[in-house]
């Protein structure tokens, strides 16, 4: 009896061991899961920077290298990035819907259980449709695909090893978007906090979950840094930290940008249900809406450049004192009008470019206002440029660690924090009181309550 009792003592103590191991080795397998996904996500998020760059190069050069003329060349232009944005549209509406749009919603929504993630479809067609719209020119960035390409990433490493728990699937898709956030602005540690923070009501926080992250945005920097460099984005110099005397027009300046991500977001929203109306008319007015689109961005590449792209290579040369302040002005209205119809018509490009863009002519704009009215207070248009690109994301995004973060990664100006902080915290806190609410959980509560009435309506059907 005691030889039995002990082999069945021995048996169970065994089998104890063996499932105390299993869960031991499980995070070091999801840790190595969350290199290879950071990995990929970084070299996929490289490889899709250089396509847009080429893709752009390829379409100014065939403008107007092909034909002298400048008449011919506007024409040209028209075709040339008209074709590449109905493409892109053309891709999202026949293949996959979700893929329209920055994507982060989506990924927002997959971590909630309430999307699905079908990277088989989302991925080709997220990469190349991104390529189409972002290349003809329209106001629209990267940084959204790419956050929505790592988490499908996640996704496919999951499925590729089988992996059945929701909560190791939750964790990989998770690692993918931090790692898209890291590959779009070689910055980790914003990469970090976009999850932590503006995915807090989705994300699963715990001691794995949070490690994987880590390796993941660690994995896609190292890509980034070896593939291209580890310099900061942004080279526009360094700036003295601002004098203390001066933080309450920071404060000022904070408000100003709450109102305005207000006023975006509200814009964004309004305009998409205008486009969504447009759209159920007839099914080809979507691809048509890209068509007219790519090809007026394609005609002021030509005549005005500074009204294109993302606006990364515009801020330079903002804060570098080139314009005046009626010309930057109209060029942040116009911009804003720009950025708010090319998202919402639903292409596959993001909004942060453009938002970071925006912040920084505001901020310019009110750093000369200000130079004018209080001379005393050593104010650079520079150091206005960087905070006003942490608040408007911070209004708009209602993400204010990590549009502080960011901003300081991608320009390495740290000494400008404090400033930083305050702006940010007085855009949020007007963006509060005006009753605004972030951008993308606005979207995907609309993105559900549409996949609910058609549900809805199916059922209904006989």
């Amino acid at each position: 009896m005691d030889i039995k009792r002990y082999a069945l003592l021995k048996k169970r103590l065994y089998f104890y061991h063996k499932v105390r191991s299993m869960q031991e080795r499980a995070p070091i397998i999801v840790l190595i899961a969350a290199a290879i996904i950071g990995s990929l996500t970084g070299f996929v998020g490289v490889a899709f920077q250089y396509s847009v760059q080429w893709v752009i190069a390829l379409r100014i050069y065939i403008t107007t290298d092909f034909v002298s003329s400048i008449y011919l060349q506007i024409i040209l232009g028209f075709i040339v990035s008209g074709l590449l944005a109905s493409f892109a549209y053309f891709l999202v509406q026949r293949f996959a819907p979700e893929s329209g749009g920055s994507g982060i919603p989506e990924i927002e929504g997959a971590l909630a259980n309430l999307r699905p993630v079908r990277w088989k479809r989302v991925l080709p067609v997220k990469f190349i449709g991104g390529l189409g719209a972002l290349g003809s020119g329209m106001i629209l960035g990267r940084e959204g695909p790419t956050v929505q390409i790592g988490g499908n990433l996640g996704k496919m490493v999951a499925d590729f090893f089988h992996v059945r728990g929701n909560e190791y699937q939750h964790t990989f898709i998770a690692v993918g978007a931090a790692a898209g956030v890291t590959a779009a602005f070689n910055a980790p540690l914003a990469g970090i906090l976009f999850i932590i923070e503006e995915m807090r009501p989705q994300f699963r926080y715990n001691l794995t979950s949070i490690k994987a992250i880590l390796v993941g945005v660690i994995m896609a920097s190292v890509v980034y840094q070896c593939l291209i460099d580890a310099k900061p984005i942004f080279d526009i110099g360094y700036f003295k930290a601002v004098p203390v005397k001066s933080l309450w027009l920071y404060l000022f300046l904070g408000g100003l940008f709450g109102i305005i991500g207000v006023i975006s977001n509200k814009g964004i929203l309004t305009c998409q249900n205008y486009f969504r109306q447009f759209y159920q008319r007839k099914p080809t007015n979507f691809v048509l809406t890209g068509t007219l689109l790519g090809g007026l961005f394609g005609i002021l590449t030509l005549t005005a450049p500074y009204l294109t792209g993302g606006g990364f290579a515009f801020i330079t040369d903002a804060v570098s004192g080139h314009y005046l302040f009626s010309g930057l002005f109209i060029i942040f209205i116009l911009r804003f009008l720009g950025s708010m119809i090319c998202f919402s018509s639903g292409a596959p490009g993001g909004i942060f470019a453009p938002t970071l863009a925006l912040g920084t002519v505001f901020g310019v704009v009110f750093g000369m206002v200000m130079q004018d009215l209080l001379p005393n207070y050593q104010i650079e248009l520079g150091a206005c440029a960087i905070i006003g690109m942490g608040a408007l994301f911070a209004s708009t995004i209602r993400a204010p660690l990590t549009g502080i973060v960011l901003v300081m990664e991608m320009t390495d100006n740290y000494q400008l924090i404090l400033p930083m902080i305050i702006t940010c915290l007085g855009s949020t806190l007007m963006a509060q009181m005006l009753g605004g609410k972030p951008l993308y959980s606005q979207i995907l509560d609309g993105i559900l309550l549409r996949a609910t009435k058609r549900e809805y309506q199916k059922k209904e059907e006989p």
